[in-house]
């Protein structure tokens, strides 16, 4: 639907037909704020309204009016609005303070007139990137999320030094507060006693997350701290103990982590009851968001910066370090590992096991789970490379292989790519609680998580089961095998985690495992973390307009170009997308410099959360998944495929789209296939190249095995493949 009328003249008249019905708009930022005080989305509005988003956009852009149809039913949901959300005064006015909260002489400086008109910097501020914004339920309608009064002000705030001199903190929704605080210690002190700074806590025994400050160039330079790192100070991660700031820090008794005063510092001191005391601190020029995952975040205008990072912590949690560190973090947040007991005979509780979690206590991993250099392995000889008869080895696949001659015919290669793949993996799956134990000559049960040294090498895939009673005869030499990331065919016997053993009793072929360490306490850990990261994602993408309920062809178009929709939205898709990957690799996370040698035990290893068995379990479900819709692709359609990276597969078709080879009738996808959408487990477009691209970049390299998923999506190749 287009907002640009090809007839001036009819828009003059339709103009002015609404000046003479009473129907004239309010100005555009209006019409945003309105929407933004209710809470709704423009893809809401669009809805209710029967239009495109780009028509809410071009509305509130001031780029385009409604045209007849709609103006009445627009004008009439905007004059609701103004009903319920009146314009707030143009006079200053002191936030409200509750009973218990401190005198009004010593609440924050809070900048009304910026706090009304979030549009004061250069690019608008879109409803679309406001903060705890709940997806419309239904048309026209919304649900305003409570507010916790202890953190009227959001999770962070962005601090900024203006032209005058001020140092000024913007927060989410278009908030700007004026800070008074001279140094470092003051302006902690101020964050934990006025700005009324935090998130609630995501779990009824977890913690509240503690306020989160990012500092601009200008406010480092401000409170003495450099703009930039020394390439030593990279290297440690921190700067020197003997730097002022933390000597200031020290003298006003404040602690800092282990980690010291890096680009994600942690300023606190020791809890005193429940209080806690503690602000982190987050600096983007000191490369504290990775650009891999936070685009160009870092070089954003402070208001803007605060929106887009409000929004991640909104929808995932505040941020606690690197997208990594954050996605280990909320399954902490989600599952506590200690909860209050019930009331003893004189009315206290203690602290008890929380069922459910991982606990407050490590626990070791079996030896085969254990990644080279681990203290279980010190006495294995100094260069000893252990195969897969001593080493559970599941990762995710990087195969591929030559093209067949009738492939070759074919114009295109198409590739698909599984959407939050690993999260889709991890949905639902049962993992292990506590420390393994070792059985010999077990009996498999798949539903026991663990790790089982077993013979896979008698699996066919020439005749495997694809249903209850019915077996499929496939072509063996054109699909990799589903128990090795290479696809090679297992040897012999070798270690794997229950997911995979499992599906070769799915595929109809039976198992005797040799021996086994497995985990009788267990539990579905990750279903609170899936569904938290499943949601933030499908409520960011609908905000870019590509919702759940869309047609095949109709989602495609959606997808087709929608970071430049809202870039800034775009970002939050890709930390919410590493957060993902992230996080399941901090279950296995490997020493890094801190003068470790073999054998000896690394900093991580402290952890209830280093748990390479949970991480192994989640990337076995996720490559069987793929696997299985490969297998029932190929049963119904003939069609293999020819290279898999990860989570993409490309296939060779005769057009360009998804649709030219994915089986659908009327609109239904194959059963247990793949399937287009945008929910997690679902596949997108990756992209299009032609079958002459990919056999020139092979003869090229002289590589008749390149892994062409890993350049589908733009076709550019700099180099042979190396695996990387």
């Amino acid at each position: 639907m287009s907002n640009q009328s090809s007839d001036p003249l009819a828009a003059v008249e339709a103009l002015l037909a609404a000046v003479d019905g009473g129907l004239v708009l309010p100005p555009p930022a209006e019409r945003v704020r309105l929407r933004e005080a209710a809470g709704l989305t423009q893809a809401a509005v669009a809805q209710a309204l029967g239009v495109r988003l780009p028509s809410i956009q071009a509305w509130e852009d001031g780029r385009a009016e409604p045209k007849p149809e709609r103006l009445q039913a627009y004008w009439h949901l905007l004059k609701g609005l103004a009903q319920r959300y009146p314009a707030p005064p143009a006079s200053p006015v002191a936030p409200p303070v509750s009973a218990c909260a401190q005198p009004p002489a010593a609440a924050p400086t809070v900048r009304p007139e910026r706090f009304a008109d979030t549009h004061s910097t250069p690019r608008r501020v879109s409803a679309s990137r406001r903060p705890g914004a709940p997806k419309a339920a239904a048309a026209g309608t919304a649900a305003k999320a409570a507010v916790d009064p202890r953190f009227v002000n959001g999770p962070l705030l962005v601090v900024d030094v203006e032209d005058d001199g001020q140092v000024v903190a913007y927060g989410v929704g278009g908030l700007v507060l004026d800070v008074p605080a001279k140094s470092i210690p003051a302006l902690v002190d101020w964050t934990l006693k006025e700005a009324k700074l935090g998130q609630s806590k995501l779990s009824g025994s977890g913690k509240d997350a503690d306020p989160l400050l990012v500092l601009t160039e200008a406010a480092l330079e401000r409170y003495g701290l450099p703009v930039t790192l020394t390439q030593q100070e990279r290297v440690a991660g921190r700067l020197p103990e003997g730097h002022q700031v933390i000597k200031q820090l020290g003298r006003a008794n404040w602690l800092l982590t282990k980690r010291g005063f890096g680009p994600w510092a942690r300023i606190y001191r020791p809890a005193q009851g429940s209080e806690r005391a503690c602000v982190q601190l987050c600096i983007p020029s000191w490369r504290a968001l990775d650009s891999r995952h936070w685009g160009d975040a870092a070089q954003l205008p402070p208001a803007e910066l605060a929106q887009l990072l409000g929004t991640y912590a909104s929808r995932v949690m505040t941020p606690r370090g690197s997208t990594a560190v954050t996605g280990l973090e909320l399954m902490t947040a989600l599952h506590p590992p200690t909860r209050a007991s019930e009331p003893d005979a004189d009315g206290k509780r203690t602290s008890e096991h929380n069922p459910g979690s991982l606990g407050k206590d490590p626990v070791d991993c079996a030896p085969c789970e254990a990644p080279d250099g681990h203290p279980l392995l010190a006495d294995l000889p100094r260069f000893h490379v252990r195969g897969p008869g001593e080493k559970l080895f599941e990762e995710a696949y990087d195969w591929a292989r030559p093209m067949t001659d009738a492939e070759c015919t074919l114009r295109h290669l198409v590739g698909i790519d599984v959407n939050m793949a690993f999260a889709a993996g991890a949905n639902g799956l049962v993992v292990g609680l506590g420390a393994p134990m070792h059985v010999k000559a077990p009996v498999f049960d798949a539903k026991l998580p663990g790790s089982w040294l077993v013979d896979l090498s008698h699996v066919d895939l020439s005749r495997v089961k694809v249903a209850k009673d019915t077996w499929a005869e496939l072509d063996a030499s054109l699909l990799p095998s589903p128990f090795t990331p290479k696809g090679e065919r297992p040897e012999g016997p070798a270690w794997y985690a229950t997911p995979t053993v499992a599906y070769a009793v799915e595929l109809g072929y039976e198992v005797r495992p040799i021996e086994g360490w497995v985990r009788n306490e267990s539990g579905r850990y990750l279903d609170g973390w899936y569904n938290r990261l499943r949601d933030a994602y499908l409520a960011t993408m609908a905000d870019l307009g590509v919702d759940a309920d869309l047609s095949p062809a109709d989602f495609l178009a959606a997808m087709d170009g929608y970071q430049e929709r809202d870039p800034q939205l775009a970002i939050v898709v890709s930390a919410i997308k590493a957060t993902v990957k992230g996080g399941l690799g901090k279950l296995r996370e490997r020493p890094r410099g801190e003068g470790w040698r073999p054998g000896e035990r690394w900093r991580a290893l402290a952890r209830p959360t280093w748990r390479p068995d949970i991480r192994a379990a989640v990337i076995s479900r996720t490559r069987i998944n793929l696997h299985r819709k490969i297998v029932k692709h190929a049963a119904f359609t003939g069609q293999y495929p020819i290279a898999i990276l990860s989570d993409c597969v490309v296939y060779a078709a005769t057009g360009t789209s998804p649709l030219d080879f994915l089986p659908y009738r009327d609109g239904k996808p194959l059963p247990g296939g793949f399937k287009l959408g945008i929910n997690p487990g679902l596949v997108k477009h990756e992209g299009t190249q032609s079958v002459l691209w990919g056999e020139e970049v092979r003869d090229r390299f002289n590589a008749p095995e390149l892994n062409l998923a890993r350049y589908i999506k733009d076709g550019t190749v700099t180099d042979i493949d190396n695996g990387e």
